[in-house]
């Protein structure tokens, strides 16, 4: 069963809910209005609307779009646009002409985006547009099976001229049970086909999600290489028009580079796909040539390393795989060796903090100067972070999470930090001199 809400926003005046229910009625659009009728007691009593209720009591496939507020909107005092707002005002060329990666520029919009995806449409494409991608169209997708661990939200974020196209896993999120099950669902599974090794096999659990989502992420990327929006369409192929009658059924250019980003288990989902793409023969023909890169933050490992050697040989994923891993960032560990071996793939970028020396030079500096304990530098790993031995290093991780919000412990060296896992530390670590923050005050 599948059913969509199209949400509203500042721009939208309307709200269209379309849903497609079972596998008899695919195609089938459910919409409703504000200007419904209601019967005594405030009730929606038309059929479309009726019918729009049953569906979104019962829950499903969730589909919910969005479109970015102008810059006069995110900006009612002052000028429209300033030195530092949008952060980067070149940023869609800077994403179809990017010759090799990691770029700074495009890290630091992936790593915002992928700490934003544990919010909403509405703010993942507001956040977007602050970056420099003005008038962005947002769709997310969601799906969530509890019985089968499944909780799977992915964003589409596609540029106003269609030509850029942004795709986002959510993060385990801190209060979702199921996603927590999910995470430990690590029992090795061979994929649907062959990637060199026939017997690879990968996290189950990463696997069934990426694969919950994925029919209509690919949907909505067959339309954005139509030069259609990702956004809503109607079931019998007209276009859909805005708050303002804009005519949606067409954009000026087509799908030209796609990324793929994701923190925590939202990366290990994105390097997934990305392995999807270059090895399924559907996808790596549709949408080979137009990804451009996949970048990942505080990712766990989601292959053996049979999986991870034969990712290795395909170039682009050797190369084109980017994991970021802040400090002593637990997650990039495991699973620990208790479950089995595990391996990384892809290139590695750290980031490396010197608690003990910013602590001493935080002594001896003037106590009103801003603290330097988060100061260090990235560097590129020649080998992938290890596995975790045994289980130990998880309550260990935890104490060092207690330990970083005491000024008296905060220098001690860790070996494995959840603290250093929040996505915060990530958009800090990659935020290039000279640019404030995400907002672009």
């Amino acid at each position: 069963m599948a059913s969509e809400d199209t949400t509203r926003n500042s721009r939208q005046s309307e709200k269209t809910v379309t849903a497609a229910v079972g596998p008899g009625s695919a195609g089938k659009v459910v919409s409703g209005s504000r200007k419904s009728e209601t019967a005594a007691g405030g009730f929606l009593t038309s059929e479309p609307a009726q019918r729009t209720r049953d569906i979104l009591e019962i829950g499903g496939l969730w589909r919910r779009d969005a479109k970015a507020p102008t810059y006069d909107e995110l900006r009612p005092y002052g000028h429209r646009e300033t030195s530092g707002f949008p952060v980067y005002k070149d940023l869609e060329r800077r994403l179809l002409n990017a010759a090799e990666h990691p770029d700074p520029q495009i890290a630091h919009v992936m790593a915002t985006c992928a700490a934003y995806a544990y919010s909403d449409a509405e703010t993942v494409s507001m956040i977007m547009a602050r970056m420099g991608l003005e008038d962005n169209q947002c769709r997310m997708i969601q799906t969530s099976v509890d019985a089968m661990l499944i909780s799977s939200t992915a964003f589409l974020i596609q540029s106003k001229n269609g030509r850029v196209g942004i795709l986002c896993y959510r993060g385990t999120e801190p209060l979702n049970f199921i996603n927590w099950l999910s995470d430990i669902d690590i029992e090795p599974e061979r994929i649907g086909y062959q990637i060199s090794d026939p017997c690879a096999t990968v996290h189950a659990g990463v696997y069934r999600n990426v694969r919950a989502t994925r029919y209509e992420v690919m949907n909505a990327l067959r339309s954005a290489c139509d030069r259609r929006p990702m956004r809503s369409m109607h079931a019998n192929g007209s276009s859909q028009s805005d708050s303002y009658g804009a005519d949606m059924s067409r954009l000026d250019g087509n799908l030209e580079a796609l990324y793929i980003t994701g923190h925590s288990m939202g990366g290990a989902m994105a390097a997934l796909m990305g392995v999807m793409m270059r090895h399924e023969r559907k996808y790596k023909e549709a949408f080979g040539d137009r990804l451009k890169a996949v970048y990942t933050y505080g990712q766990p490992m989601i292959g053996d390393p049979s999986f991870a050697e034969a990712c290795e040989t395909d170039e682009f994923l050797r190369e084109n795989v980017i994991r970021y891993v802040y400090d002593s960032d637990v997650v990039p560990h495991l699973p620990s060796t208790a479950s089995g071996p595990f391996r990384h793939f892809g290139r590695e970028y750290h980031y490396r903090v010197s608690h003990l020396r910013n602590s001493m030079l935080n002594m001896l500096t003037f106590p009103r100067c801003a603290s330097q304990a988060r100061k260090g530098q990235w560097e590129a790993r020649r080998h992938p972070t290890p596995q975790m031995a045994g289980m130990l290093g998880i309550p260990l991780s935890a104490m060092a999470f207690i330990a970083r919000k005491f000024e008296a412990t905060r220098s001690l060296p860790v070996v494995y930090s959840v603290d250093d896992h929040l996505p915060q530390h990530y958009i800090s670590a990659l935020t290039p001199p000279g640019v404030q923050n995400e907002f672009g005050d």
